[in-house]
């Protein structure tokens, strides 16, 4: 069982993949949070701990969440959910590694934000690694419970099915819908989902078959998410880029999915991780790149220690033609200096912090260096304008900044994922950092926003052990999109 956790883990890690993305009973959240378990005003924060011991059973992987309050993310108040939990399905065996990918929304339109968890680990029958996606229920408690969603139609060995999701309205019909991918399998399953995970609509999409990574957000303003989908081809380590577009026909039936999307091939776009935002204000999103692999001469495009590049949106989508915004840690006044394996891009996330009606963009460079500690790890902040995002005035986190709690240490990886979400209230995007090597074992931090920006001052850090987390590692390798 060892060999088999060892690859699984492996592959997903060396893929980059993180979860970077999106209400009536009188507790319900307020219309719009899409991340509120617990339905009391504040999103929360899903936190993978994909290689938690389970009993004995090593890598089997659980889930904590923390609730938002106006203080911030506290720990007096989680959750720690595994697959032996009271009312989730499955059980936990070595290898599973449930929550290596989280996505959350209202998937039963109850007013309470669920989440569902991806074990792409987990065996089924004689077949390694086939993967499953549990979706973990929103109550005025906070998550309990769960439902199994529908395998794909086949079960590929090694597929890795959920090792990446996203959640969205992709038809245009009001529901929430869910997307799933694998090194060979991409399904959609249309809402609304009742309590037994099964929806009346669940089909493998194509003609994109299979994606490493998914992300979701509108890019055109017509109300409905668009797919980007990341592809590890040979030849390309870079990735390959593409999105799906709703095309405006109804969804009535599976059997002619295909029409109800367009795909957009972006041959000029690379990238392993995305998120989306309008950056500029315009009132389209924009779609943010990763591309976090070193120039080789296998990969001449790029640069050193990783860059992201910013396509803009619009009507139609982002513009192929068009020039995109390149940011990379040489820019000018970008703070640091490249090196090679920085990983600038490894995560991304975009949000409001200042609350000024743009949204900022934070970045990810866990295999950034802090003076003599290697791999100790970075977060690059780069706030939105008319004009995009703003380098001059970008600022840089590590766990050397004053104010940020611990001390940045070799192998950190402070910046394996990032979020940025108002689990305040104050209208004001926080950020969460997840440090997946933090102590050998993983954590998480946090910083508030403000109307100047991120404040250091009341950041707050907390390590697997104060997540209640043991036995583990690779705690804050992802959150929640």
């Amino acid at each position: 069982m060892r060999k088999r956790t060892t690859s699984a883990l492996a592959a997903l890690l060396a893929a980059g993949i993180t979860s970077l993305a999106l209400t009536s009973p009188a507790t319900a959240a307020p219309a719009g949070l899409s991340d509120d378990f617990n339905g009391d005003g504040y999103r929360d924060v899903a936190i993978g701990a994909m290689c938690t011991t389970v009993g004995s059973a090593d890598c089997a992987g659980a889930v904590v969440v923390l609730y938002g309050s106006a203080s911030g993310l506290k720990t007096s108040s989680k959750t720690v959910i595994n697959q032996n939990s009271t009312g989730v399905p499955g059980t936990s065996r070595s290898g599973n590694l449930f929550g290596a990918s989280l996505a959350a929304g209202d998937l039963n339109d109850d007013g309470y934000a669920d989440l569902v968890v991806g074990a792409p680990g987990e065996s089924v029958g004689s077949l390694d690694s086939v993967g499953t996606a549990t979706i973990l229920w929103g109550r005025s408690h906070g998550l309990s419970g769960g439902s199994v969603l529908p395998a794909p139609d086949r079960l590929s060995e090694f597929g890795e099915f959920s090792k990446s999701i996203a959640i969205g309205d992709f038809d245009g019909n009001g529901t929430t819908d869910v997307n799933i991918v694998g090194r060979y399998d991409n399904r959609i399953y249309n809402g609304p989902f009742p309590r037994n995970g099964i929806p009346a609509r669940h089909y493998d999409i194509s003609p994109v078959t299979s994606s490493d990574a998914v992300t979701a957000g509108d890019l055109n303003g017509d109300g409905t998410a668009e797919r980007v989908f990341h592809h590890l081809v040979d030849g390309d380590p870079g990735g390959t880029v593409e999105y799906l577009s709703w095309t405006g026909i109804p969804n009535t039936d599976s059997e002619h999915a295909e029409s109800l999307y367009k795909r957009v091939k972006m041959p000029d776009a690379d990238g392993l991780t995305s998120a989306i935002g309008d950056i500029n204000g315009d009132g389209y999103g924009d779609l943010v790149l990763g591309d976090p692999v070193d120039p080789s001469a296998h990969k001449p495009v790029g640069a050193k220690g990783g860059q992201i590049t910013v396509w803009y949106g619009g009507p139609d989508g982002p513009d192929l033609d068009q020039q995109p915004t390149v940011i990379h840690r040489n820019t000018t006044s970008v703070p640091g200096v490249a090196k090679v394996d920085d990983g600038f891009g490894t995560s991304l996330t975009t949000g409001d912090i200042n609350n000024d009606g743009y949204a900022d963009i934070a970045v990810g460079a866990p295999g950034a260096d802090v003076g003599a500690a290697k791999d100790a790890g970075a977060v690059t902040v780069f706030l939105g304008s008319p004009t995009g995002p703003q380098v001059r005035g970008s600022k840089l986190y590590t766990q050397d900044t004053t104010g940020i709690p611990g001390t940045a240490e070799t192998g950190d990886n402070f910046g394996s994922a990032v979020r940025l979400a108002d689990v305040t209230g104050d209208g004001r995007a926080d950020l969460v950092i997840g440090a997946g090597g933090e102590d050998g074992t993983g954590g998480v931090w946090s910083m508030r926003g403000t109307a100047t920006g991120l404040a250091t001052t009341g950041s707050t850090g907390f390590t697997a052990a104060d997540l209640s987390v043991k036995n583990t590692y690779y705690v804050g390798q992802n959150l929640n999109q």
